[in-house]
């Protein structure tokens, strides 16, 4: 079945639209009411239409979004209503047109309400009816892949889009509505597709994930636009936590009820998925994903239900969260790539246009914010949309102060963290956090760096292509299991070639990294971090320092990875750099038969293009990337290795990336893996000048290191030497400390000393 209706479609400006308002386009029943009776209730309020009339023509960020959504809309109108059978996953034509559905009623709902002109809430309500007629032909949706299957779409968690969306629209357009259209779109559409999603669909709706945070968003807003108090208590508080489903895990292998869980709804997803500093605990991608649900709910519980002041709720946490979002991101304005997550997704998303302006208008018109309202270029059209634009016609923007800053994890805020690092331009990251549940990578003690240009050493991310229908219906591939998960995918150390927690998602879900010390915002920062459970028996510490120094014109990284081992351990520690290998100076010998690295747990996706038998007491290389050079510089162990490699083994249908890499491997029992990264130099291709392409560093040596300590000496082609010692045990500020080196007693007081030496 797929139903179509036509309309003719008008050309419209900000004029028009604000001639309008004094006037209601005829055509209808009598019986539906006229605009000056009509009050949307959810995130478009009576005061906010008021707002936008009397700014109109006066807000160019909102004038011009408007006249962009005006045009859309009405060219969808042109088209025509198509609503065809569901059939097709991600990306076929049966998802996008729905989802493009959702969109427009949404959408078109709000154009009703800002221009006053009825061809859209006659669009919208035609459009429900539609559904009203198709709901009840269709049974679960063909395709079988998920774990809770929707009916509209092939999973619930789109449903569940569909109906967040779609509430809003109706929202729109509800007063207007004659009473028997109401009454059947409310029993025959609405009411059986909230408890699809919901008591249905337990499994769904009672998780604490990002996809029970749509569920329970779509449930409580459809509920208070119909005024159905038994929705909006089943998304507040959740159902029987008794009644679980049948399913017990996920296609992502989480655990659909966590361990010990007591709770669901919407208050527990704010409660449990953020900690205190509104980091999310699945990662920044899935973040910037259930924003959109938990800050558009917020606002209509804001509006409807003020008496649970759901955005002062865990210290306005909801508004902590859009910061710590907008923190996780490069100077691109694009979110670190953490767990399952692709890559590009940035600032500009529809989700973040949302958030930021929210944030502005109901967390204090932070001036910083509307810095990055500007880049976005557009508002939502909304309270919060007028405000924002209005903030920035007016001159308010101030530039947003991005810092250092340690963001923890877990409810409590006692379950690992996140590590971010900014120096001028370079962003590093280190990961120390919650496993995130089925989205989760394992990467503990993993990093990640930036400059202006974009990724330096990168984390793969997904293997996913979104919504491309070529790459498996645009869901998760197998590779993302078999590759983008595994611990050598990341830049951090695998032992004896196994995944942290053998790869397993239920233990890893069980710990967190252990944060240890953290220090931004000087010449000197520094991350440092344990990791006690990936491996058994096996304690492994990460500190990572970044140096501003006048002889180099970018901060200096200091990387000190020290590993308590038993001896005849095996260490495999990968660094997946961006750009062409320009030298080394060590012997490289390539491969001319080329076969994967191992059999599992990642390996088998790896070539081993070239290997080097190091030799000396440094391994450097240097490659070259988008106009700069790089070059990272590691101590060197008797019998240490480094292996070339490149991804793509073992992957007939070329879903992955075939971006380089290297592994430094070792044997041996406790170790410190010591390493520079430097930033240096730069080439112009219109006057083929190269300038400071090699590397500054001379030497680097590892001094002492043990349990307690780690101390490294590091040398400057200009001569200068520079010694970096670190406290692994005591983090007080008072304590002295002295380990022997090969120069002699080494003596500091505190956690850390930097010092140039004269030898």
């Amino acid at each position: 079945m797929k139903i179509k209706f036509c309309y003719i479609s008008i050309g419209f400006s900000v004029a028009v639209a604000l001639s309008l308002f004094s006037c209601v386009g005829g055509g209808e029943s009598t019986e539906q009411q006229s605009l000056s009776d009509v009050h949307p209730n959810l995130v478009l309020t009576p005061d906010g239409v008021d707002q936008i009339k009397t700014s109109l023509g006066n807000v160019p960020l909102f004038d011009e979004t408007l006249q962009v959504v005006i045009k859309e809309v009405d060219a969808e109108i042109a088209n025509g209503i198509e609503v065809p059978v569901p059939k097709d996953l991600a990306g076929g034509y049966t998802h996008e047109r729905h989802k493009s559905n959702f969109f427009m009623m949404q959408k078109a709902g709000v154009l009703f309400q800002v221009t006053g002109d009825e061809k859209y809430a006659v669009y919208v309500r035609d459009m429900l009816l539609a559904y009203a007629e198709l709901w009840p032909t269709i049974g679960k949706h063909p395709a079988e892949r998920s774990y809770a299957r929707g009916k509209i779409f092939w999973q619930c968690l789109n449903d569940a889009n569909w109906l967040v969306y779609t509430s809003q629209g109706y929202d729109c357009i509800y007063d207007w509505l004659d009473e028997s259209t109401r009454e059947k779109l409310n029993k025959e559409l609405f009411r059986p597709y909230a408890e699809y999603v919901s008591i249905e669909n337990p499994q769904f709706f009672n998780r604490i994930h990002n996809h029970s945070t749509w569920g329970n968003a779509a449930v409580g807003m459809i509920g208070l636009v119909m005024g159905d108090e038994e929705l909006i208590t089943w998304a507040l508080y959740g159902l029987d936590m008794n009644v679980p489903g049948d399913i017990i895990k996920d296609n992502d292998g989480g655990d659909i009820q966590l361990e010990g869980q007591k709770e669901a709804g919407f208050f527990a997803q704010i409660d449990h998925s953020f900690s205190p500093d509104g980091y999310y605990t699945e990662g920044p991608y899935y973040q910037r994903y259930a924003m959109y649900p938990f800050l558009i709910f917020a606002q209509s519980l804001a509006s409807k239900k003020p008496e649970l002041e759901i955005l002062k709720y865990r210290d306005a946490l909801l508004i902590k969260a859009v910061y710590a979002l907008i923190n996780q991101t490069n100077t691109q304005g694009e979110f670190f790539p953490i767990n399952d997550s692709q890559k590009g997704m940035s600032l500009a998303s529809r989700e973040l246009v949302n958030a930021v302006s929210m944030a502005y208008y109901y967390g204090g018109n932070d001036p910083e914010l509307l810095s990055i309202v500007k880049e976005q270029g557009r508002v939502p059209l909304n309270n919060a949309g007028v405000a924002a634009a209005k903030g920035v016609a007016e001159g308010k923007a101030q530039h947003f102060k991005y810092k250092s800053v340690q963001l923890t994890d877990g409810a409590e805020g006692d379950e690992g963290a996140i590590g971010i690092l900014r120096a001028n331009d370079l962003t590093l990251v280190m990961k120390y956090a919650k496993h995130g549940m089925g989205h989760g990578h394992f990467d503990r003690l993993g990093f990640l760096l930036y400059d202006e240009t974009g990724e330096v050493i990168q984390d793969y991310g997904a293997a996913r292509w979104v919504n491309i229908e070529h790459k498996d219906g645009g869901g998760y591939l197998k590779e993302n299991h078999s590759w983008a998960k595994e611990t050598v995918a990341h830049n951090t150390l695998v032992i004896d070639k196994d995944s942290h927690f053998d790869g397993k998602v239920k233990p890893a879900d069980k710990t967190s990294g252990t944060p240890y010390y953290f220090l931004g915002g000087d010449s000197v920062q520094i991350v440092s971090a344990k990791e006690l459970n990936a491996y058994d028996g096996i304690t492994m510490q990460r500190t990572m320092a970044v140096v501003s120094m006048d002889e180099l014109e970018y901060p200096l990284v200091i990387d000190l990875f020290s590993v308590q081992a038993p001896e005849g351990t095996r260490y495999d520690l990968p660094l997946y750099y961006l750009g062409e290998l320009m030298s080394s100076n060590q012997k490289i010998q390539t491969n001319n038969n080329l076969i994967p690295m191992g059999e599992h747990d990642g390996y088998q996706h790896l070539w081993a293009e070239a290997q080097s038998d190091l030799q000396g007491d440094i391994f450097s290389m240097t490659w070259f990337n988008k106009k700069k050079f790089y070059t990272v510089t590691s101590a060197i162990d008797s019998g240490d290795e480094i292996i070339f490699t490149r991804i793509g083994a073992n992957d007939p249908n070329f879903n992955l990336r075939r971006d380089p890499g290297l592994i430094h491997r070792r044997k041996g029992g406790n170790t410190l893996f010591a390493s520079l990264y430097e930033i240096h130099g730069s080439y112009d291709y219109s006057t083929e000048r190269p300038l400071n392409s090699f590397t500054s560093i001379r030497n680097l040596k590892v001094l002492h290191q043990s349990e307690a300590f780690v101390a490294v000496q590091f040398q400057l082609k200009t001569g200068e030497n520079y010694q970096f010692a670190f406290s692994q045990l005591d983090k007080s500020e008072s304590s002295n400390h002295e380990v022997e080196t090969p120069n002699g007693a080494l003596q500091w007081k505190g956690i850390y000393d930097l010092n140039k030496i004269n030898k």
